[in-house]
């Protein structure tokens, strides 16, 4: 992955933290069977399986939040809508290439999602397109693409214990 310039701009390096976090989740995630994807660490029932299945809905919740428009798997599901623990529990059920599968293309549709919204006017002052939030004001794109990194960086750190614990795969950064 290419470091930002020195003098990189706000929306390049909220970028590039961003594709850096999910570059290290996609490495601790990676290459894995049924049964290494559905092995918790206890006293946690998380697993890498429900890390990708999560963070595919994380993905698809903020392209919505960019877009305003439907969203697409996993959060089509009328499950996934109504009970926030059911990509944890599900994950378990469905195939690696599934789960891989899924959070892939989340995170494509994220990516296109945010490069249509910062390339217009405005870019990350544009408030987003909707919000779930009570107060019913609507964030800003730069508060958005924060809290996604922010989501992120919380489970990469699961992913390396859950990984570590699974095969010894340690680091910070996948081979080059």
């Amino acid at each position: 992955m290419q470091e930002p310039k020195p003098d990189a701009g706000e929306t390049e390096l909220l970028l590039f933290a961003l594709e850096r976090s999910r570059a290290q989740f996609a490495w601790k995630t990676g290459g894995l069977d049924a049964a290494a994807l559905a092995r918790p660490l206890p006293p946690s029932t998380m697993t890498l399986g429900g890390l990708l299945k999560h963070l595919a809905a994380v993905e698809e919740r903020y392209a919505v939040d960019f877009t305003g428009r439907p969203p697409g798997p996993p959060l089509d599901n009328p499950e996934a809508l109504a009970d926030p623990g059911w990509v944890w529990r599900s994950a378990t059920n469905d195939e690696p290439s599934q789960l891989y599968s899924l959070w892939q293309s989340a995170v494509a549709r994220s990516r296109a999602a945010m490069q249509t919204v910062l390339a217009a006017e405005g870019a990350l002052d544009r408030p987003a397109e909707y919000t779930r939030y009570d107060s019913g004001e609507y964030p800003n794109l730069r508060r958005i693409l924060v809290d996604l990194h922010d989501e992120y960086a919380r489970h990469v750190g699961h992913a390396d214990l859950l990984r570590e614990a699974i095969d010894g795969l340690v680091g910070e950064d996948p081979p080059a």
